[in-house]
């Protein structure tokens, strides 16, 4: 019913584009009411892994030519998990930023697994091969793996890349999101909620911003235009 609603008023909107002036009121009103049925429909279609879930495991190939899953971590103190691929701008830019997080944390027992979900045939430069030649050259410090069947990306509800998972030493979920509040132009970066997380939880405290929007390019998924997302993936926040 959510669906059918959302669809009709979608339909009318459409069709208002068109008109002249004296529907402007007409036109705000169907997208308030657009906004208020995403809001139900995302209320009731979860995506994304909700705070304290386990982290689903994994067996995927990585760029060392080694596979890896959950078991492989398990003397880590903390495990990020965090949706990333090639060519996205968005990661490019903040590459760096992270290359300095992940520094500043492996010696203290957290382990960064970074992992393209995206379809090499939406996007040729996020194959397995470029993968493969990315880290080459770049030598980024974080494992790099393969989700070809895109099964792990909708385990964990990924939404964009990059797209971090932040988990604790029973695999419960404490923080999910955004690395920086501006990975695009990293220059510009405010607060960087990663790190922020992974400072509280190793204090020994709460993390106090568990959930941010992540942002970033769209995860490219199999048989869609590039633009194409799940109806049910929704923002967290």
């Amino acid at each position: 019913m959510v669906n059918q609603k959302w669809n009709f008023l979608e339909k009318i909107h459409g069709m208002a584009r068109g008109c002249n002036t004296k529907i402007i009121l007409l036109k705000a009103s169907l997208q308030l009411a657009l906004n208020s049925i995403k809001n139900i429909h995302c209320d009731y279609m979860t995506f994304t892994l909700q705070e304290g879930a386990r982290a689903p495991d994994f067996h995927l190939p990585a760029t060392d030519g080694k596979n890896y899953g959950l078991n492989d971590f398990a003397d880590d103190k903390v495990l990020v998990v965090f949706f990333t691929c090639n060519h996205c701008p968005f990661v490019k830019n903040s590459d760096e930023i992270t290359r300095k997080t992940v520094e500043r944390f492996q010696q203290r027992g957290v382990a960064f697994v970074g992992i393209n979900s995206n379809s090499e045939k939406t996007v040729a430069e996020d194959s397995f091969d470029q993968m493969v030649k990315r880290m080459e050259e770049h030598k980024f410090p974080w494992l790099y793996l393969y989700d070809a069947s895109q099964e792990i990306a909708k385990k964990y509800g990924a939404l964009r890349t990059p797209h971090f998972f932040v988990f604790d030493q029973d695999r419960k979920l404490i923080y999910t999101g955004r690395g920086i509040d501006n990975p695009r132009t990293p220059e510009k970066m405010t607060v960087n909620d990663l790190e922020r997380a992974l400072e509280e939880h190793l204090a020994g405290k709460t993390v106090s911003v568990p959930l941010t929007n992540p942002i970033g390019c769209n995860v490219k998924w199999e048989g869609h235009d590039r633009h194409w997302m799940p109806p049910e993936a929704c923002d967290l926040v």
